[in-house]
């Protein structure tokens, strides 16, 4: 028997943190405390990521564990393949931090996906849509 959570959701503003509860859950399940908090910044910035290209669409979010760490994988039915913005050094100078531009300051959630993981990418699903999935691994890599 499979303990992978696998659950459709609705791509609402609500689904990241629904999926963040149930990722801690899941952790705590598995003994892994000490990628808790990437692991779940990472579920959070693709689940958005899902609910934005597919706004009040099924989107299927899995989390799963293998011998070598935690896998995330978030699918949804946009064609659009992720485009992470090109990461550069910013300062609080670069950003327009007035409220009527607050909310434009986003967009680096794939850069922080990728800073954080072990390994990211995306599969398209032969059904439609894309899965867009990150790796954890539990134990760093050796250097």
């Amino acid at each position: 028997m499979t303990d992978d959570l696998v659950i459709p959701m609705l791509g609402s503003p609500a689904a990241a943190g629904l999926a963040r509860t149930l990722t801690q859950q899941r952790l705590h399940k598995w003994d892994c405390f000490h990628i808790a908090d990437d692991v779940q910044l990472i579920v959070a910035e693709l689940i958005a990521n899902a609910a934005e290209a597919t706004p009040c669409k099924e989107i299927r979010f899995q989390l799963s564990r293998d011998a070598y760490g935690v896998v995330i994988a978030v699918w949804d039915s946009s064609p659009a393949l992720p485009q992470p913005k090109p990461v550069v050094e910013l300062t609080l100078d670069d950003l327009d931090l007035s409220p009527e531009s607050f909310d434009d300051n986003g967009g680096w959630g794939l850069p922080i996906v990728q800073t954080l993981a072990s390994q990211c990418g995306y599969t398209p699903d032969p059904s439609g849509g894309k899965w867009i999935w990150a790796r954890m691994h539990l134990t760093p890599p050796h250097t």
